[in-house]
């Protein structure tokens, strides 16, 4: 699947959804469209990029979540400044510090940056998005082996050549998929398979999907299948 660019048009009106069928998927690229906003940012939000050693990593932390909020807001009919972000309860210990939500909001969503993008996803139901600059070779000879099985072998049987895009294939759904669920990496990568191959395996429950970002990054995203009692 592919992404809508952010930046390059219009914010989306509100939110109309119903299906849950699909998510909405943007992608940011550099700052385009979030100059001139930062003051949207909360407290906590500027203490955070604040905190940041090298100015770079400030600036994409700063525009991914400028973009974050521009879209929430015109989702909700609110300033961008207005969102108030609280913690749904964590799935494996129940304390406040799960998957980021806006209270009362009628979708989830799911932000991930990686280099110069970002990618963002809203949907009707929990939803998981994850994008990777390709990893380095050693990076995947010192990982795959915590692999679920199956992926391990997969990536075992490729020429050496094709390891690395198989490998950041496999960990972008994977961590799509665990952000959807809201455990993170609190569930061993070996759990669950999605696969390394062109086409990704989807858990029970569960639809991955992946997402088309350009040469050197790989993307993918996680849609739950049913919608939840709220």
């Amino acid at each position: 699947m592919r992404a809508r660019p952010f930046g390059d048009g219009p914010l989306p009106g509100p939110w109309t959804r119903g299906g849950g069928d699909a998510p909405e998927v943007w992608l940011l690229r550099g700052a385009d469209g979030t100059a001139g906003h930062e003051h949207v940012l909360d407290a906590g939000e500027r203490a955070r990029a604040d905190a940041f050693v090298r100015a770079g990593h400030r600036e994409r932390y700063v525009a991914a979540h400028v973009a974050l909020r521009r879209l929430l807001g015109a989702y909700l009919g609110l300033a961008p400044g207005e969102v108030e972000f609280v913690r749904e309860p964590c799935p494996c210990c129940g304390a406040p510090h799960g998957r980021p939500a806006v209270a009362g909001a009628p979708f989830h969503f799911s932000l991930s940056h990686a280099g110069d993008l970002a990618l963002l996803a809203f949907a009707d139901v929990p939803v998981g998005a994850d994008v990777e600059q390709e990893p380095r070779p050693s990076v995947v000879a010192d990982v795959a082996g915590s692999l679920h099985p199956r992926e391990a072998a997969e990536l075992a049987a490729l020429p050496e050549a094709e390891r690395v895009r198989a490998f950041a294939r496999c960990w972008t759904r994977k961590e799509a998929y665990l952000k959807g669920t809201g455990t993170g990496l609190a569930e061993a990568l070996s759990v669950t398979y999605v696969g390394c191959g062109e086409h990704p395996a989807s858990p029970d429950g569960w639809s991955v999907r992946d997402v088309a970002v350009g040469e050197g990054y790989t993307a993918a995203v996680a849609l739950a299948a049913a919608r939840p009692h709220r």
